[in-house]
C-alpha cells in the first residue's frame, strides 16, 4: 500500500493540472486581448488618417468662421440661397473645426471621422447636383490650396472619404460625450464672437481724403459713394452690375474698382449699363476696407465707410442700397 501523500506534488507547488489551468485561462485572455484589440498598423493607419484630415478641416473650418463675409459670397455663388449664407458659413465653418478637433482625440476620433465622412458626401453631393452651373468655379476650401469645380475636384474628395473611413473603421471605440458636447460649445461660441468682432471691424473706417478716378484725383470727403470691386471676367460680377445699372442712385456717386485685369474694365461697364467711374488703386482701398471676394461693395457717406455690401443675389444689393440711403 503506497504511504500517504505519495503521487501529490510537494507543499507549496501547483499540481500540473492546476498549472495546466492556469495557463490555459492566461492564453485565453491574451488570444481574447489580440482579438479585442486592433493590429498596431491599423491604428497607426487611423492615427495618419486622422491627422492628416484634422490639418484640412481645421484650416477650412477656421477659415471660414474668421472670414464669414467673404465665404458667405462664396456660398452664394455656389448656389446657397443668400438668406442662408451667413448661417450657412457659420454652421459649415462649426461643423469642420469640430471634426478636424475631435479628430485630434484617440477617444473621440471616430466620431470626429463621421462627422467628416458627413460632411464630405454632402459637399459631393450638392456640386454633383449643381454641377452644370458651378463647373470651372473657384471652390477652394482650404487657405493653401486653389481648386476648381471638375473631374478632379471630386477625386480630391473621394481621397478624402477614404481617409475618413480609415479613421472611423479603426479608431478606438467612441466614448466622451461630455467632453465632445464642451467642444462644441467653445467652438460656436468662437464663431460667434468672431463673426461679431468681423461686424464692428468693417464699419466706421476712414476713407481716404481722396482717389485716383479715371486718371484724377476724386475726393471722398463729402457725400455718398458706392465703392464697387469687381472682376472684369466674372459674370456673378456682370450680373450684378447690370442689376444696379437700373437702380436710381440719385447724388450717390459710383466707383468700380477692377481687382484684375483693368483695361477690361470700360468694356466691362458698358456691357453691364453701370454708371460709373472707373479707380485703379485697388492694392491700397482693399486694406483700407478689408476687401473679401467680388463682387463686393463699400458704402462711403461723408469719408467714412457706412457698412460693407457683400450680398448680390435677388433682392440683393438694391434692399442694402435702399437701407443705406444710397438708392431711392
Amino acid at each position: 500500500m503506497p504511504p500517504a501523500g505519495a503521487g501529490r506534488p510537494p507543499p507549496g507547488t501547483a499540481s500540473p493540472s492546476g498549472y495546466n489551468r492556469a495557463m490555459n485561462h492566461s492564453m485565453a485572455q491574451a488570444r481574447a486581448t489580440i482579438r479585442c484589440e486592433p493590429a498596431v498598423w491599423k491604428s497607426a493607419a487611423s492615427l495618419v488618417a486622422a491627422a492628416l484630415l484634422s490639418l484640412l478641416f481645421l484650416s477650412s473650418g477656421l477659415w471660414k468662421i474668421t472670414g464669414v463675409e467673404a465665404w458667405a459670397m462664396r456660398l452664394a455663388q455656389a448656389r446657397v440661397p443668400e438668406a442662408l449664407s451667413i448661417p450657412g458659413t457659420l454652421a459649415l465653418g462649426i461643423a469642420e473645426t469640430m471634426a478636424g478637433a475631435l479628430l485630434l482625440v484617440p477617444r473621440l476620433r471616430r466620431w470626429g471621422a463621421w462627422l467628416a465622412l458627413a460632411l464630405l458626401v454632402i459637399f459631393m453631393t450638392w456640386f454633383a447636383l449643381n454641377y452644370a452651373a458651378l463647373r470651372g468655379q473657384d471652390c477652394s476650401c482650404f487657405p493653401w490650396l486653389k481648386r476648381v469645380v471638375g473631374p478632379g475636384f471630386f477625386a480630391g474628395d473621394a481621397v478624402m472619404l477614404v481617409l475618413a473611413a480609415l479613421a472611423a473603421v479603426w479608431a478606438p471605440r467612441a466614448a466622451g460625450l461630455r467632453t465632445a458636447a464642451l467642444m462644441l460649445g467653445a467652438v460656436s461660441v468662437f464663431a460667434l464672437v468672431s463673426y461679431g468682432a468681423q461686424t464692428v471691424r468693417q464699419t466706421g473706417t476712414k476713407a481716404p481724403a481722396r482717389i485716383t478716378v479715371d486718371g484724377r484725383p476724386y475726393p471722398l470727403g463729402q457725400g455718398r459713394f458706392f465703392l464697387f470691386f469687381f472682376n472684369p471676367m466674372c459674370m456673378h460680377c456682370m450680373d450684378a452690375a447690370h442689376r444696379m445699372s437700373a437702380l436710381d442712385w440719385g447724388e450717390t456717386r459710383v466707383v468700380a474698382i477692377p481687382v484684375d485685369q483693368p483695361q477690361f474694365s470700360r468694356q466691362f461697364l458698358t456691357e453691364s449699363g453701370l454708371k460709373a467711374g472707373v479707380s485703379t488703386d485697388f492694392d491700397s482701398l482693399k486694406r483700407i476696407f478689408r476687401y473679401t471676394t467680388d463682387p463686393f461693395g463699400v458704402a462711403v457717406i461723408n469719408g467714412r465707410e457706412k457698412s460693407p455690401v457683400t450680398q448680390f443675389e435677388g433682392a440683393e444689393p438694391a434692399a442694402s442700397l435702399r437701407r443705406l440711403g444710397l438708392v431711392k
